[in-house]
C-alpha cells in the first residue's frame, strides 16, 4: 500500500492492525482502499459499514465515515445509511458467516432490492475471530472446532446465490488475485445496484492449521492454483477443470435501483396519486 493511500485512507494510529500474520484480509483492506483512491471518492462521501468478525476489523482500520454494527446486520444499517443520504458511496464489509449465517436473509433481500450498495464478503472459509467453527461456506470434509471430524454440510456458493437472489453485480477474486479485486470492487462502487464482490480469503491459524494445508505461503498457493478465471472456463480441457474454481465477473446487468423507484413513490404520494 503506498504511503498516499495508507495516510488518505487509513487511521494510521490504529495500526497495526490485529490479524494473524499471513492473514488475507489486509489485502482486501488494501483493495478497497486502493479502489477509492484510484476512483478519487470524495472520503467524506464513503462510509463503509462492517458487522462482527474478523473481516469485520477493517471499518475501524480505515479513515471514511463508518459504522461497525452487530452480527450479520451490517446490509439492514447500510440500507438505513443509504436511504438517509443517498448521494453516500456505502460499502459493506463483511465476512462469509457474518453474511451467509446470521445476516443470510439480510443479504439476499439486499440483492433482491437491488439497492445501490457495494458488498465486499472477506470469505475465509472458517469463523476466525470466534475460535474456527466451521462456516456456511467451509467445504464439505474439511474440519473446523465445530466439526472436529469433518463438515458434513454443502456450502454455499456466495455468488451463485447472490445472482440467484437478484444482485445486479457479482464478481469474485481472491487474496492471490489482488489487481483483479481491486478492479472489481473499483466496478462494484461505480455499479448503480445492488453490487457483491466475493474475496476468497486466508486463514492460517485456524483453517490452514486444522485442515493442514499449511502456513501463509501455501494458502496462497492454493489460492493461486485453484482459481481459473470463468472467461477462459469453455477454453480448457475438462481435465485441466479437475478440482478448479471460478473467480471473474458473473453478471452485470442494469435494472431498476431501489432508492429511485421508492422515490418515484413518494413523488406520486406528494401530488396526492394513487396510481
Amino acid at each position: 500500500m503506498s504511503s498516499t493511500v495508507i495516510s488518505n485512507s487509513m487511521r494510521t494510529d490504529r495500526l497495526p492492525h490485529i490479524w494473524c500474520p499471513g492473514c488475507g484480509h489486509g489485502i482486501m483492506m488494501r483493495s478497497i482502499a486502493v479502489a477509492i483512491e484510484e476512483l478519487k471518492l470524495d472520503k467524506d462521501k464513503v462510509c463503509i459499514v462492517s458487522g462482527i468478525g474478523c473481516s469485520s476489523r477493517a471499518s475501524g482500520y480505515m479513515d471514511f465515515n463508518t459504522l461497525h454494527t452487530t452480527h450479520g446486520r451490517a446490509l439492514a444499517f447500510a440500507t438505513g445509511v443509504k436511504f438517509a443520504n443517498p448521494d453516500l458511496h456505502v460499502i459493506v464489509v463483511s465476512g462469509d458467516g457474518d453474511a451467509s449465517a446470521i445476516g443470510g436473509n439480510h443479504l439476499i433481500h439486499a440483492c433482491r432490492r437491488n439497492i445501490d450498495i457495494t458488498t465486499i464478503i472477506f470469505n475465509n472459509n472458517i469463523y476466525g475471530m470466534t475460535g474456527g467453527q466451521f462456516s456456511p461456506t467451509t467445504p464439505m470434509g474439511d474440519k473446523g472446532t465445530t466439526a472436529p471430524f469433518g463438515n458434513i454440510d454443502k456450502s454455499f456458493d456466495i455468488c451463485k446465490l447472490a445472482e440467484g437472489a437478484g444482485a445486479t453485480y457479482v464478481a469474485r477474486s481472491t487474496a492471490y488475485h489482488a489487481k483483479q479485486m481491486t478492479d472489481y470492487v473499483k466496478k462494484g462502487i461505480q455499479h448503480k445496484g445492488f453490487a457483491l464482490i466475493e474475496g476468497m480469503s486466508t486463514c492460517p491459524t485456524y483453517y490452514g492449521r486444522k485442515n493442514k494445508k499449511g502456513g501463509a505461503v501455501e494458502l496462497l498457493e492454493g489460492l493461486k492454483n485453484t482459481f481459473v478465471d470463468i472467461k477462459v472456463k469453455d477454453k480448457l480441457a475438462p481435465e485441466k477443470l479437475e478440482g478448479k474454481l471460478f473467480m471473474g465477473e458473473f453478471k452485470n446487468t442494469i435494472e431498476p435501483e431501489y432508492n429511485e423507484q421508492y422515490n418515484k413513490i413518494m413523488e406520486m404520494f406528494s401530488a396526492g396519486r394513487d396510481e
